[in-house]
């Protein structure tokens, strides 16, 4: 089984482990440009942001050619799923295949501009994040079927988060990033940038290809990247991850 994936702060790349598949860094992909794909069982594990999958996992799936007889997906969010799933079912039909088995799990919620980090840990067991991933696992390895019916709250959801995401999509939200005087320039954030969007020479430069995925805010070990309106000065890292695989994924 070949599980590819795509991580900021661990939440997909935790749930990707627990398969116990031959793990494939989608940034890692995207550079070596490689993209016909087989196995008995293919899937893809990635975190949701305005409620679709990263322009980055969009544009793998969009290139990718699956031979298999059982492809799944699963999609880590930390508030809203909306028709996620319904909507990226509908959106790869056009190139040749479809999912046989989708779902979601719900993690700790990385977005400071709305969440409190600490606040997002202590309700981790309301979310039962455990539970579910253990019959997303169960489901997977016994190749079960199942794509969730959205409700019509969750399409209009989605369609609200539409702008969102055409704006997010323009690759410039780093710019209003903030480094503060703790920053040592150790160039972290560099390492765990999956879209290589930063530079580090005189000074730190974000460019125009942030996948918003805040791997370079949560990884900073002074938290000297911040955001103008942010709700937690917390940062976070799902605790079964280490940097080192964080930097392995997006290298």
């Amino acid at each position: 089984m070949k599980i590819f994936y795509f991580t900021g702060t661990g939440n997909s790349l935790a749930a990707a482990k627990r398969l116990d598949g031959e793990l494939v860094s989608i940034p890692q992909v995207m550079k070596e440009g490689n993209f016909a794909f087989e196995d008995e069982a293919i899937g893809t594990i990635f975190p949701l942001y305005c409620l679709n999958p990263p322009k980055m996992v969009r544009e793998f799936l969009s290139r990718a050619k699956f031979h298999t007889e059982y492809l799944f997906a699963v999609a880590t969010y930390g508030n809203l799923a909306g028709a996620s799933m319904q909507e990226l079912q509908k959106s790869v039909r056009p190139y040749g295949y479809q999912f046989h088995y989708m779902n979601t799990l719900l993690v700790v919620d990385n977005f400071l501009p709305n969440f409190e980090i600490n606040e997002e840990i202590s309700l981790l067991k309301k979310k039962k994040t455990e539970e579910c991933l253990e019959k997303i696992v169960k489901d997977i390895r016994s190749h079960r079927h199942y794509i969730p019916k959205p409700t019509q709250k969750d399409i209009d959801l989605s369609a609200m988060c539409v702008p969102l995401m055409e704006q997010q999509d323009k690759g410039e939200n780093a710019k209003a990033f903030l480094i503060n005087s703790a920053c040592i320039r150790c160039g972290i954030c560099v390492k765990v940038c999956p879209a290589n969007n930063i530079t580090l020479k005189e000074q730190i430069k974000f460019h125009d290809k942030c996948e918003s995925c805040y791997a370079c805010i949560h990884a900073c070990p002074e938290n000297a990247i911040h955001l103008e309106n942010e709700k937690s000065n917390v940062r976070w890292r799902n605790p079964e991850i280490t940097l080192e695989e964080l930097i392995q994924s997006n290298q």
